[in-house]
């Protein structure tokens, strides 16, 4: 695997990615064939992010994708407040139990570990392997590879209509370029590891139902509109992106 990695940093980020969505894709449907919500995914998820880990410390690069403490002080970041609000704005429906006991730990460590996966794959291994080249390009590819990776949310029977598929994939292209912003800024991916998984995880608490669906759809283009695209806004004018940041 270093072997790869030094050869070439952007083949192996792509092989990660690759690896990430086939094998996630396999183990979903191995575990609805086995009756039993994210068995096989928690367990693939667990073990891949062990890998990942182990592998980055064992080769020192823990700094570089940022598994170390921000060097900006929060409040440059507005203390994180919008992202905050994107991961409470689920139990507007109230809180409530979707699975058994059992599924809803598997569900809530597989997307643990989903938050920490894309946020090394996408914002660590992808962005960085570009950023030596063109740092915007790197910016925008690695959000734009994050956001439309969830267009397979359109065919894997996920029961999303067309509408909500579009609004995650563009919320998705957002907080693409949101998360990157607070990495490359703060040298730090922990904030945007631990508001992934929070985000991903906390919804399998969140009930649903009491809202209609045109209601959610409001609520979710407010959330993308005014909370995410200001917050965006906000980063780019407080931290002008500079090619010699790093230098």
């Amino acid at each position: 695997m270093t072997t790869l990695y030094r050869k070439s940093e952007v083949t192996f980020a792509v092989l990660w990615i690759a690896a990430y969505v086939i094998l996630t894709s396999i183990a979903d449907e191995l575990s609805v064939a086995a009756g039993v919500v994210k068995s096989v995914t928690a367990a693939l998820h667990i073990v891949m992010s062990l890998i990942l880990f182990h592998w980055i410390r064992a080769n020192r690069l823990s700094r570089k994708y940022g598994l170390c403490r921000s060097e900006v002080p929060a409040r440059r970041f507005l203390y994180y407040l919008p992202l905050i609000i994107i991961v409470v704005t689920p139990f507007l429906n109230g809180v409530g139990m979707k699975y058994s006991l059992p599924e809803t730990i598997l569900y809530f460590v597989s997307m643990c570990c989903v938050g920490f996966l894309e946020e090394v794959i996408f914002r660590g291994l992808l962005f960085r392997a570009m950023e030596k080249d063109n740092l915007k390009s790197a910016v925008i590819v690695s959000s734009l590879t994050f956001g439309i990776g969830h267009i397979v949310n359109l065919f894997n029977g996920s029961g999303r209509s067309l509408a909500e598929s579009l609004v995650q994939i563009v919320f998705a292209v957002l907080i693409g370029f949101v998360l990157v912003l607070i990495f490359y800024h703060g040298k730090s991916l922990i904030p945007c590891i631990l508001f992934h998984s929070a985000n991903n995880a906390f919804r399998v608490f969140a009930a649903e139902g009491s809202l209609n669906p045109t209601m959610e759809l409001i609520i979710n283009l407010v959330i993308i509109v005014i909370v995410l695209g200001g917050y965006l806004l906000y980063l780019l004018k407080a931290f002008p992106l500079k090619e010699d940041h790093l230098r």
